[in-house]
């Protein structure tokens, strides 16, 4: 089962460069299995998140096997305290699977074939400027189908 999720964003803009990421088992997940993640205007933790500013998320990645749905498991992790992040946790992840020619995928998703993961995420003006750490699922039932976290930062 997951321990924690991650808060992540993305938009439907041209797959940028990656993000560095750490998977939830504390592993290196860029690159590891084809994963890639991508957070808009962050290379490297500690992501700097502006209030009033929309993040974006991207993450590629080959299902290692046959994927009937998924969902969302994300929770930010503040002052060593994991909470649901709203709106998003809980959510169907297959509205948000993209084809590798950036047409509609949804689910199922087949093994060993490239899927894009898209959504996005309003850093309200109202949000705490406190640093966090965002860890983000993509669930099929208890079985992960990819976990990894962030370290982030809000900022005015």
């Amino acid at each position: 089962m997951l321990r924690e999720t991650l808060f992540v964003f993305a938009a439907f803009a041209v797959f940028a460069g990656a993000t560095i990421v750490k998977q939830c088992d504390s592993e290196e997940l860029q690159l590891k299995d084809g994963v890639q993640v991508a957070v808009s205007d962050c290379d490297k933790p500690v992501c700097q998140l502006k209030q009033g500013t929309t993040v974006t998320i991207q993450i590629k990645f080959k299902p290692k096997k046959q994927i009937q749905r998924m969902d969302n498991a994300v929770s930010a992790i503040i002052f060593n305290v994991p909470l649901p992040f709203v709106g998003v946790d809980g959510t169907n992840a297959c509205d948000n699977i993209y084809n590798a020619d950036g047409s509609k995928a949804g689910c199922p998703l087949q093994e060993g074939v490239e899927y894009t993961y898209k959504n996005s995420f309003d850093v309200l003006a109202f949000y705490p400027k406190v640093s966090l750490t965002v860890l983000y699922a993509l669930k099929e039932g208890n079985d992960q189908v990819l976990c990894f976290e962030i370290p982030l930062k809000i900022t005015k």
